[in-house]
């Protein structure tokens, strides 16, 4: 009978609604989390630069409010670790990488160029090879995260050179730079073995003792520099990682914008070696992006995920780093790979194909 039937109001169905509903909680979920992850990150930018002019009038009370915060803390978890600096700045550095790396390695994976965060890691290595060289040489007292800034840009320009001029296949140029790089640097270590107390082992596999406060404070230059460059150049990025040739077509400056990609790439590594070494680096690139894929149904869901992923993944390396007296650069890594795995099984093993909208 037609009284039994209910009249379509053209509204839509329940499993319609259900999936506006899925679709919003979700949205919220990233919100919030990335809404958290920028007040952790804005805080620890404001700690390096209270740091910083802590023998300014105002600054030094801030400064002290932000030192009775790390006592009640230390109170709070019977520790003995946020009274003291240099933990803050450490955890500073590693704070603003979890949101860096993820940020530019969400481009590189999906263009599949994964291997040229541990190509320019190497560079960056090589340059602070050559920067401890030049100070036992010269007694220069410059930082020699400066010069392997420097030397990590220059990398990538020629790795970007290289990949745009010759006809090697897929990534072999990289491939070259990368042992290439490490080959000098190791090199220039050997042949100045002795000259200078640098802890070169703390570079290679991340130390928190090797964090200065002017590494501090160049990671958080370089933070903003790399937040702005992707923010300003995001849908031009976004065009060329999906369909490069479109790109082309449409008259975009494809290499420039792939260079600044690589550029943009060198930075974050430079920075990040402070915390997880050479050999890891990478690492922070790739892993966060890669279990945020697990669950994404968009690139920017990606991006979102990728950056929460990366903090998650510092701030639980570095207490297990301070809890067990473990280097950090591992800790973070294998607290990376955890949350990965954790994504797979929470993905039931599936990889969903992305959209680039939303």
């Amino acid at each position: 009978m037609s009284g039994d039937t209910p009249a379509d109001d053209g509204g839509p169905s329940r499993p319609d609604r259900g999936l506006g509903q899925d679709r919003g909680l979700r949205r919220t979920a990233e919100l919030v989390g990335i809404g958290i992850t920028g007040v952790v990150a804005a805080a620890m930018l404001g700690f390096v630069l209270l740091y910083w002019g802590q023998d300014l009038p105002v600054v030094s009370d801030l400064y002290a409010a932000f030192r009775s915060l790390g006592r009640g803390m230390d109170a709070a978890f019977g520790t003995n670790v946020f009274r003291h600096p240099i933990m803050w700045q450490s955890m500073a550095t590693g704070v603003l990488v979890g949101v860096v790396a993820p940020l530019v390695g969400s481009f590189l994976v999906h263009r599949e160029m994964a291997l040229i965060g541990e190509t320019l890691a190497h560079t960056a290595f090589a340059g602070v090879a050559i920067g401890i060289l030049v100070t036992s040489s010269t007694g220069w007292d410059g930082s020699l995260l400066l010069v392997a800034l420097v030397v990590g840009i220059l990398g990538a320009l020629v790795v970007q050179w290289l990949t745009e001029r010759t006809d090697a296949y897929g990534d072999v140029p990289i491939a070259i730079m990368l042992s290439g790089s490490f080959a000098v640097g190791t090199l220039i270590i050997s042949y100045g073995d002795g000259l200078t107390g640098v802890n070169v082992r703390g570079y290679l596999f991340g130390n928190l003792a090797v964090v200065t406060p002017e590494g501090a404070r160049l990671m958080g230059a370089l933070s903003l520099i790399v937040v702005a460059g992707v923010a300003l150049t995001y849908k031009q990025l976004l065009f060329i990682t999906f369909d490069e040739q479109a790109a082309r077509v449409a008259q975009l400056n494809v290499t420039g914008y792939n260079t600044l990609l690589v550029v943009l790439t060198a930075v974050v590594v430079v920075g990040a070696m402070q915390v997880l070494g050479v050999i890891l680096v990478a690492a922070m690139l790739v892993v966060p992006v890669a279990a945020a894929s697990q669950v994404a149904r968009s690139f920017r869901e990606t991006m979102y995920l990728a950056v929460i992923f990366g903090q998650l993944s510092v701030i639980g390396g570095f207490a297990v780093s301070i809890g067990l007296g473990l280097p950090s650069g591992g800790s973070i890594v294998v607290t990376a790979i955890a949350v990965y795995l954790a994504t797979i099984v929470g993905s039931g093993f599936s990889v969903k194909a992305i959209s680039t909208h939303g």
